[in-house]
């Protein structure tokens, strides 16, 4: 039966910054216990992840960078949900924002600003500025996967470590995916 930790190689984030982004590796210390494991980059993409892993979908938390504008100012935040959900874009996360106009950001945009790899961005090592924005399911979770800034690894931290992020909060954003 998938489970969190799947079939890994789980071993402490703090100590192997070669399997890190270097941002995630600048402030991993600060997430208790993260775990970090080595994947294959071809199956970094969340189903073919935790089909291979044997991860289940409800223990794996999607990151998603989003760019709201409103008045020509573009604020950008990350949004987590499980792997099961999907955001809300358009609704509850655009309200929160306070933004007229919201979308995904760019890739270009989000790789750059994050110093992460496109399918790899995950909240821990973001601007301090940008809003983390957390669905409450992801908190309930317990451990969830994530990940590392790169594509050829994956972090292991609980759903609570996640608020204790810069700019995190939990909030209702998810819907069911579908």
């Amino acid at each position: 039966m998938p489970s969190s930790r799947g079939t890994l190689d789980w071993s402490p984030a703090a100590g192997r910054a070669e399997l890190l982004a270097p941002p995630v590796a600048a402030v991993v210390g600060a997430v208790p216990g993260a775990l970090v494991a080595p994947i294959d980059p071809d199956v970094a993409d969340t189903a073919a992840f935790c089909e291979t892993y044997d991860v289940a979908l409800a223990a794996s938390a999607n990151c998603v960078v989003v760019a709201g504008k409103r008045a020509g100012v573009v604020t950008y935040a990350a949004v987590m949900v499980l792997a099961t959900e999907r955001a809300d874009v358009n609704g509850a996360v655009r309200r929160h924002l306070d933004v007229r106009k919201i979308s995904f950001a760019p890739m270009d945009d989000a790789v750059g600003l994050t110093g992460m790899e496109y399918g790899g961005i995950t909240p821990v090592g973001l601007p301090d500025d940008w809003p983390v924005l957390v669905d409450e399911r992801v908190v309930a979770a317990g451990e969830v996967v994530v990940g590392s800034g790169l594509r050829r690894s994956k972090l292991l931290v609980t759903g609570a470590d996640l608020l204790a992020l810069p700019g995190a909060q939990a909030l209702a954003l998810a819907q069911p995916a579908g």
